[in-house]
């Protein structure tokens, strides 16, 4: 059995304020001509289908014409909700895609789904583990879980909850956070490392397809893997070389693992010199001047209006740092014309006016989740 894993498609995701829907779009495209190219027998979608709880038209758009292209082309979807998702609305109408062989499992309410799939060599049991947090296990079972405080013992829970029989071939889709795999800034973490969970916890499983962190690699094992991004969603990731994961199953215990690289729209690189290097004809002709950009100025002296100039070069610029004697380090100038800003860049300009650093991560993140509550709130 031939499985294409893939993880944080985070549809409708914006970066710099920059749409990325156009660019995943034509990811999705290429995924989807690998998967008929490879005739593979299911697709795993390991969690962060869309980067916010309430997606936008377009990403909910996208995901439709993306699954039902599947569906016409007679391939299986196993997807799991991960820590961006609603719950909820991922699970509506999975009950009727059922019926499209399109499997989704939102929800944790107390059992972990399974789909038992057939090839040559007999069954194979396909476990859905949606993102879940320790208060959620507790909620569903009560006084049997009142102890359980950490991501370890929630995830150990309900998987020895779960009646797996390790003698048949098992797949599980999950998106977690395991020990020992390596992070980039534009992840979210935990404070105190109590979201991350043991690989043990998986033993009985012949292949782990997670989802959560952006960069491809296995985990303890190559059986243990993170598919990573289809894309780069921040200038931590430049050196990525992004991939999907394609897993052939054989008999029990014969597991094949390769990634297959997957190429972009436009890339996201970095480039660092003065203005007068940078504008050079001769030092950008041969690059794809389209890409996603970041650049840092040497100057020692700010360049009247650096973004509107580069541009005409560089259409996609994305941020503009200086580094020089007089800064002492990297300090970001005009990243987004203030026209194109949204409610979250203000309100971070402006703590970081008042408090003289930047806003944390979780910060951010508590903030993002209440502007997209009052918004969903007033429509």
């Amino acid at each position: 059995m031939k499985l294409l894993h893939l993880a944080d498609l985070h549809l409708g995701k914006r970066v710099n304020e920059f749409s990325m829907l156009r660019d995943q779009e034509y990811i999705l495209e290429q995924v989807l001509r690998l998967a008929c190219a490879q005739r593979v027998d299911g697709i795993l979608v390991a969690g962060d289908v869309f980067d916010k709880t309430v997606p936008s038209v377009e990403a909910v758009a996208l995901l439709d014409d993306f699954l039902t292209k599947l569906s016409q082309y007679h391939i299986p979807v196993y997807i799991i909700s991960g820590n961006h998702d609603s719950e909820k609305r991922l699970s509506f109408g999975a009950q009727l895609m059922e019926k499209s062989a399109v499997y989704v499992a939102g929800e944790y309410l107390g059992e972990v789904k399974k789909v038992c799939a057939e090839d040559a060599f007999g069954p194979v049991h396909i476990y859905l583990l949606p993102f879940i947090k320790p208060a959620q296990v507790r909620a569903v079972w009560k006084e049997e879980a009142q102890e359980i405080e950490t991501y370890q013992e929630a995830v150990s829970f309900v998987l020895n909850k779960t009646q797996i029989d390790k003698a048949q071939r098992n797949v599980l889709v999950a998106h977690q956070f395991v020990a020992g795999a390596s992070v980039c800034d534009s992840e979210e973490r935990s404070v105190g490392g109590l979201d991350q969970i043991a690989v043990s916890c998986f033993d009985g499983f012949d292949y782990v397809a997670l989802g959560h962190l952006h960069g491809p690699q296995q985990v303890g094992c190559e059986t243990v893997r993170y598919a990573g991004t289809l894309l780069k969603y921040s200038f931590s990731e430049i050196a990525h070389h992004k991939s999907v994961t394609l897993v052939e199953l054989g008999a029990k215990g014969e597991v094949a693992v390769q990634t297959v690289p997957v190429n972009p729209l436009r890339d996201m690189r970095q480039i660092r010199g003065s203005y007068e290097e940078i504008t050079r004809r001769t030092n950008y002709e041969n690059t794809d001047t389209s890409d996603y950009m970041r650049i840092i100025l040497t100057d020692e002296e700010d360049i009247f209006d650096a973004v509107g100039k580069l541009r005409a070069i560089y259409p996609n610029l994305m941020r503009l740092e200086y580094d020089n004697t007089r800064t002492g380090t990297c300090q970001t100038k005009e990243m987004v014309p203030q026209e194109e800003k949204g409610p979250l860049e203000f309100v971070e300009e402006l703590f970081q006016m008042q408090n003289h650093k930047p806003m944390q991560e979780e910060q951010r993140i508590y903030l993002e989740k209440l502007i997209e509550q009052v918004w969903e709130e007033n429509v």
